[in-house]
């Protein structure tokens, strides 16, 4: 069942490969332009950090129809002599598939890890196709707390613009470490080390052909992890400098998908995070320094007024969703918005009451998910507006701080969430589910996420 997806094509390369110490797996979908880079990056980090080991970088591709396989197999490392390799470099393998299965990140994971699981890896890391900031010392990061220091997961900690990974710094990083009580900075990075037994593990699970197949894998990943036991790590990887992307085609697809992730896995793991309280940072690796970083541009009037309309339009999903202060203290907030949108703000507390709202409401409505989830964009964009007019004066560190902050606020309020996740499932607030809940537009323009 495990090997369900797995192309012929792959199949037989895993038989002429036989076995590798290490696989390297790179998604993507039309990233001919970069993808060359990163290939190069992986295989010069094989050379030099591992010269002993046998490795094999493994593209799986989402039907790419630009030159994006292509420059996978063409990619070469330049200037050895300039590396300073303590050897000669080896020989290790490029391959480029076409995964099978739903489309997204989730399905080409799958079949890297089947992959790897083939030719009985003791480690396997994945990288973004379109990053810029790569170097051959990730994959030593990456890789090697995993065979020499005996972790199991190894999640990616970077430094970040301020306003980027709004959907890691206001939900899912404080979420995640309120519910499971272990500090991972960025459960959503998109690089990751992983251990030989937890790609075992991933692989027997059947929720592959659900929001995980798409942006849902990373927060799925960490999760099954982190609640599971495994041993989980950071590393240090500097800045991650990516190609630019227009956030707002595909905010709530992906709002939708991670945090649907995340609550749909609270429910599984519902024992195991009503037993922990408090949290302690996962074991960090790696030299920190600080690195420049590419200007995020935020339109803050655009995400005010998303909110705005989300107020006016959604009352009756909201009121199912909410419980009735929460509710009041959204609609009072809606309703006196000041001129100026720097000026709006959506407190730490509040905004966790709403987060936490909207995880009880997704078990209590099963049948009402995918508005319940959608609905939840406006609340973000609003948080994310407050947050800009707040920290528009702060540097990183100081940002750092309130991020923090807003991480003991969520903790702070786990004995709510316990009450009310355990309340009667029957109980449906407020009145009966609205039939035709019309959705506001949601394209913001240059929000990073």
């Amino acid at each position: 069942m495990a090997e369900a997806f797995l192309p012929d094509d792959a199949r037989r390369a895993a038989e002429v490969i036989r076995r590798a110490d290490i696989v390297i797996g790179i998604p993507s979908y039309n990233n001919g332009r970069t993808i060359g880079h990163v290939v190069r990056a992986a295989y010069a980090g094989l050379a030099k950090y591992f010269p002993q080991l046998t490795g094999v970088v493994i593209n799986s591709d989402g039907g790419s129809t630009d030159n994006t396989q292509e420059a996978v197999l063409s990619a070469r490392v330049e200037d050895m002599h300039l590396m300073l390799f303590p050897t000669p470099i080896p020989t290790s393998h490029r391959l480029s598939f076409p995964y099978h299965g739903v489309p997204g990140k989730g399905s080409a994971f799958r079949l890297i890890f089947q992959m790897a699981k083939r030719l009985d890896a003791k480690a396997c890391a994945v990288v973004d196709s379109d990053l810029r900031s790569i170097t051959p010392e990730w994959i030593d990061l990456l890789i090697r707390p995993i065979l020499f220091a005996g972790h199991d997961f190894v999640t990616p900690y970077y430094q970040r613009h301020k306003y980027d990974g709004t959907i890691t710094n206001s939900i899912v990083y404080p979420l995640t470490r309120m519910l499971y009580g272990v500090g991972v900075r960025q459960p959503i990075g998109g690089e990751f080390g992983v251990s030989a037994r937890l790609i075992s593990r991933y692989l027997e699970r059947e929720d592959w052909e659900t929001d995980v197949a798409r942006f849902g894998i990373d927060i799925w990943m960490t999760t099954i992890a982190i609640a599971e036991g495994f041993r989980v790590c950071q590393s240090f990887l500097g800045a991650k400098l990516h190609d630019a992307k227009d956030p707002g085609s595909d905010l709530a697809a992906m709002l939708h998908q991670v945090v649907g992730s995340v609550f749909m896995l609270m429910q599984e793991y519902s024992p195991i995070w009503q037993s922990r309280t408090g949290s302690t940072p996962a074991e960090l690796f790696g030299f920190r320094f600080d690195v420049g970083l590419d200007p995020v541009q935020v339109n803050v009037q655009r995400m005010v007024d998303a909110f705005k309309r989300g107020c006016h339009e959604l009352g009756e999903i909201w009121a199912l969703a909410l419980e009735k202060d929460t509710l009041a203290a959204v609609r009072r907030l809606g309703g006196c918005t000041p001129e100026s949108a720097e000026l709006f703000h959506l407190d730490d507390e509040l905004w966790a009451r709403v987060v936490l709202d909207f995880a009880c409401a997704y078990k209590r409505h099963p049948l009402l998910r995918g508005m319940i989830l959608r609905s939840l964009t406006p609340l973000y964009l609003g948080r994310v507006a407050s947050f800009v007019g707040e920290t528009e004066t702060l540097v990183a560190a100081e940002v750092e701080e309130k991020i923090e902050q807003l991480c003991l606020v969520f903790e702070n309020l786990k004995p709510h969430l316990t009450a009310q996740w355990n309340e009667d499932s029957d109980q449906v607030r407020g009145s009966q589910p609205p039939q035709d809940v019309e959705q506001p537009e949601l394209h913001e323009e240059n929000l990073e996420v």
